[in-house]
Parts: C-alpha cells; sequence; structure tokens
C-alpha cells in the first residue's frame, strides 16, 4: 500500500493527542492563539464535544477530547498539577507574531522569540491545559560556535 491509501487525506504519519478540559475552549483558544484550524469535531450525545481535531498548514497538528471522554482517567497537566512530559514544536512563518497573538489569546509565554544557535528564531507557551508549545521560525543555519560549552 501506498502511503495515501494508509494515510487519511491531510493526515501525518504522528498526531498529538490531547487530554484538555473543556473542547469547546480548547478549540476556541488553538484557534486564535496559534492559528489552527478545526476539522472532525464530534459531538457526544449530549451536544459537548468528545474529540476533535486541529488543522494547521494543511495537515493534521493535534487531535484531543476533554477528560472523562470514552471512558478515559487522563488529566490535564493543568488539573494534574505535573509537567507534561512531552512538548510540542511547531514551525511557524512569524514566530513573533504568534507569540504576541497566543499571549493575548490566554498563552503564557515561557520565552519569548530568541534566535537559537540551531537557527530557529523559538518562543515557549504554555496553553490554559498546561500543555508546552515552542514555536519557530528558521532564520539560519546550525552555528556550533554558538554552544554555550564550545570554545
Amino acid at each position: 500500500m501506498t502511503a495515501q491509501q494508509v494515510l487519511p487525506k491531510g493526515a501525518n504519519w504522528l498526531t498529538p493527542y490531547l487530554t484538555v478540559s473543556n473542547a469547546e475552549a480548547s478549540l476556541a483558544f488553538y484557534e486564535k492563539a496559534f492559528g489552527f484550524t478545526p476539522e472532525n469535531v464530534m459531538p457526544g450525545p449530549d451536544g459537548k464535544i468528545v474529540h476533535a481535531g486541529m488543522n494547521y498548514q494543511g495537515a493534521a497538528i493535534i487531535m484531543f477530547a476533554p477528560e472523562g471522554s470514552w471512558g478515559s482517567t487522563c488529566k490535564t497537566p493543568a488539573h494534574s498539577q505535573s509537567e507534561p512530559s512531552v512538548s510540542l514544536y511547531v514551525y511557524c512563518g512569524d514566530v513573533d507574531a504568534l507569540a504576541a497573538r497566543a499571549k493575548e489569546a490566554g498563552a503564557e509565554v515561557l520565552s519569548e522569540p530568541e534566535d537559537m544557535f540551531w537557527g530557529d528564531r523559538m518562543a515557549s507557551l504554555r496553553d490554559p491545559d498546561g500543555y508546552v508549545w515552542s514555536f519557530a521560525t528558521k532564520v539560519g543555519e546550525f552555528d556550533p560556535r554558538r554552544l554555550s560549552n564550545n570554545p
């Protein structure tokens, strides 16, 4: 089988699946803060969203469900009062503009946009559920001379 036959249109080989506290609020936040667009939004019998996907630049970026959906006992990092063990790294066209928009939408800025030695301009943000997102724009090439432990 070819990749086209195996993967649904717009899917990636890896798509993180997050637990969120409120799917409706998460849809609104990710759209406003990060520019993601909703797709495959599924309401449950009570009309509340039990599953949603988000698209970015033409491909799936994340899927999520609220706490308790599908019998899950998973909690968000914010509700479990723990640091997430995985962070998400996303390339974007203008990290400075995205970081400003995300802050305005309610993201916590963990690190302001900064040029990094590996050639990306990067900012780190925490979403309302406690997940850490790093957004980056490629601005140069890897420069090993910029490593702090390299003379």
